[in-house]
């Protein structure tokens, strides 16, 4: 019986601020604006597909997490190539970073799963990599998963997402609605969090409440960030607007947000960095993100921090800005 194999890799992305732009009812138009961050480390996916119906296995590295996202990347693929209905598929998924805490892990793992299953039956690299943003767009979409995470990693780097909606969309998968740019230099990235679950990403989209102190905030920082060329130089800024998101839209205050990034201040100011390093919340997790004011600054603190916050009972974990796509 023949056996076909295949591998895909996808960064993680941590949201600094968005807005919510879900009122369509097609999920390819629905999505956010905002900024973020792109990171070198993320999911990997290997599939192993042998002649069968189309059922499915998934194995995590390390912990167990929910498969159901991955049987519905599936559906989405069979739907797009009926061929991979053909096959029976055990999927192996890695991750380097806690699922619910902001750092776009579903989106990241659809994205590699769906690589994974295509390239392993041969679909093009282009063809390949256009279609598996597309499904984990519709996935995403249809579980309230997240809202710009997949365009955001289309582009790769240091994103600004200036048209919600998928990146890809239709037969041809020409460019879809959304549209995000990205910029990118390897700057240090540390990423801290307290070892358990946040609040579901829909929780707070799915809420009246939320979603106008969201949208409020979010669309007067893209008033702001929208214009001008996207690079290197707006680094500054964007750290400026995501501290005022943060505090604008309530969400630093929400669940146990303060205590982070209080936490997260104090390892700063206690190791002698306060004047070179920032803390952002990422969106929408409990979790922080801390980087150097300095893009180009080298990654000389962030072992002085890492055990600064473990006093705090908070994990760290330390990565780069990913590459442009």
């Amino acid at each position: 019986m023949s056996i076909v194999l295949g591998r895909g890799q996808c960064g993680a992305h941590i949201t600094l601020l968005f807005t919510i732009d879900d009122s369509s009812e097609d999920p390819v138009h629905q999505g956010s604006r905002g900024a973020g961050i792109c990171l070198k480390d993320g999911v990997e996916a290997i599939a192993k597909g042998e002649k069968g119906s189309g059922e499915i296995i998934v194995r995590f590295k390390y912990e167990e997490y929910e498969s159901r996202m991955y049987q519905d990347v599936l559906s989405e693929l069979i739907n797009e190539i009926p061929e991979i209905g053909n096959f029976d598929w055990e999927l192996d998924i890695i991750m380097t970073l806690p699922t619910s805490q902001g750092f776009g892990m579903s989106a990241s793992g659809a994205v590699a799963s769906s690589m994974a299953i295509q390239r392993a039956i041969g679909i093009p690299h282009e063809e390949c990599v256009r279609r598996s943003f597309l499904v984990a767009h519709i996935v995403e979409r249809n579980r309230s998963s997240g809202l710009g995470d997949t365009t955001a990693l289309s582009s790769g780097g240091v994103e600004r997402r200036i048209a919600a909606g998928s990146p890809f969309s239709g037969s041809l998968l020409v460019n879809g609605p959304g549209v995000s740019h990205g910029w990118s230099v390897e700057i240090p990235i540390l990423i801290c969090w307290k070892e358990k679950t946040g609040r579901h990403t829909s929780s707070y989209i799915d809420s009246e409440d939320w979603r106008e102190k969201i949208c409020r905030a979010g669309e007067q920082a893209m008033e702001r960030i929208a214009e001008g060329e996207w690079k290197e130089n707006r680094w500054q800024e964007l750290i400026e607007e995501s501290l005022r998101f943060s505090s604008e839209s309530g969400l630093e205050v929400d669940a146990s947000r303060l205590e982070i990034i209080s936490a997260a201040n104090n390892a700063i100011d206690s190791s002698g960095f306060s004047d070179n390093l920032s803390a952002m919340l990422c969106m929408l997790g409990e979790s922080v993100v801390i980087v150097p004011n300095d893009p180009h600054r080298k990654e000389d603190w962030i072992n002085k921090i890492s055990e600064e916050l473990k006093e705090y009972g908070l994990s760290s974990f330390s990565s780069r800005v990913g590459e442009l796509r």
